[in-house]
């Protein structure tokens, strides 16, 4: 592959092959931040979802936001569980804290709903494996929220890995710090370990941890961690956290998380013929640009910025209506929280992991 043609028709959506009429209507389980500023603006203006229900504990406050994306129907979590307008949607969305994504999932599988799930699927890897068999006993489309793998500079990028443009990739290095304190306060959910299965490296890390995954195509064989908090409101979970990878083949990645440093993402592969670095790839909004290197030939690429969140729901959507099964399903989450538990463990005993 000639780094031209690599960079030609950059934003194409290369999973969109068959023409497909109709949309998915999803009921958004968990309205909040997250899900009224990202998610409901990137179905209401994609073209495969759209949002039919909203679900959440305080549907009197809700109702303005229904009204802006002429959702047609608000009720709580119980009524959700209770199998209230279940023929009103297709499929959901689960944004709610992540100790809770199994209760909604399962029960969305028991009505014969497709489901996806924001990352982690879970807090434990037992619990997950626990939604990935309801999803596939009902036979319905499991997909883990992972939009990174719908945006644009990830798949370029996975595609200039696979036709070797940088050689064999020897080392990665990612990083995702985000003052979490400076948006939320300090009894956010995020903090309290039951609810959220951990601190900087379930939140943060979990995304370079897939999206390296997902470019390299193999699996992790072991892990090295180490974690640190200071304390006060991080005092329960962790605040900082670096971990090491190995891959089978030989590849290694370092990676950094914290939710006290000042908001920076990295991520740059390093082959033996070459490199790819992104620039920004996690912080919400990717910028769009990267640099490649192939022997002597550097080429530097920004194109128009791209909303992965919905391309995520629009990706999500073909694929229920095409009846594909999409790349970041039930597996690809557990395989993640396989690594985050692996990873736990190394920082407490501070010794390597393997991983089968």
């Amino acid at each position: 592959m000639a780094l031209e043609d690599a960079f030609a028709n950059f934003t194409r959506r290369d999973w969109e092959g068959e023409s497909v009429s109709g949309t998915v209507r999803l009921a958004v389980v968990g309205v909040g931040g997250f899900a009224r500023q990202r998610a409901l603006p990137a179905i209401h203006n994609g073209s495969y979802c759209e949002a039919t229900v909203l679900v959440t504990s305080s549907p009197d406050r809700a109702t303005d936001i229904a009204e802006e994306y002429d959702v047609s129907h608000v009720i709580d979590y119980d009524a959700f569980l209770a199998g209230t307008h279940t023929d009103a949607y297709d499929g959901i969305y689960v944004a709610t804290p992540n100790a809770f994504h199994g209760q909604y999932a399962t029960a969305a599988a028991d009505f014969g709903k497709h489901v996806i799930c924001e990352k982690p699927l879970e807090t434990t890897v037992e619990r997950a494996r626990e939604v990935v068999d309801a999803c596939t006993d009902a036979g319905v489309t499991l997909m883990t929220a992972y939009r990174l793998q719908t945006e644009p500079t990830v798949r370029r990028t996975r595609e200039l890995v696979r036709e070797g443009v940088i050689g064999d990739v020897v080392q990665v290095h990612g990083g995702f710090s985000h003052p979490l304190l400076e948006t939320a306060s300090p009894d956010t959910w995020r903090l309290d370990p039951d609810l959220a299965g951990g601190g900087a490296l379930v939140d943060l890390g979990i995304y370079p941890l897939n999206t390296i995954r997902f470019l390299l195509d193999c699996e992790p064989t072991g892990v090295y961690a180490t974690t640190y908090s200071s304390g006060g409101p991080f005092a329960n979970v962790d605040e900082h956290v670096a971990f090491q990878i190995e891959y089978e083949t030989g590849t290694t990645a370092s990676c950094t998380a914290s939710f006290d440093a000042h908001a920076s993402s990295q991520l740059e592969l390093v082959g033996t013929e070459g490199k790819v670095h992104i620039e920004s790839p996690f912080g919400g909004v990717v910028p769009q640009e990267m640099v490649v290197e192939s022997g002597d030939i550097r080429m530097e690429y920004t194109g128009p910025t791209v909303d992965e969140v919905c391309e995520e729901f629009d990706y999500f959507g073909h694929c229920v209506l095409t009846g594909t099964a999409p790349e970041p399903d039930g597996e690809d989450g557990l395989a993640d929280l396989h690594a985050i538990e692996a990873a736990y463990e190394s920082a407490e005993t501070r010794c390597r992991v393997a991983l089968e």
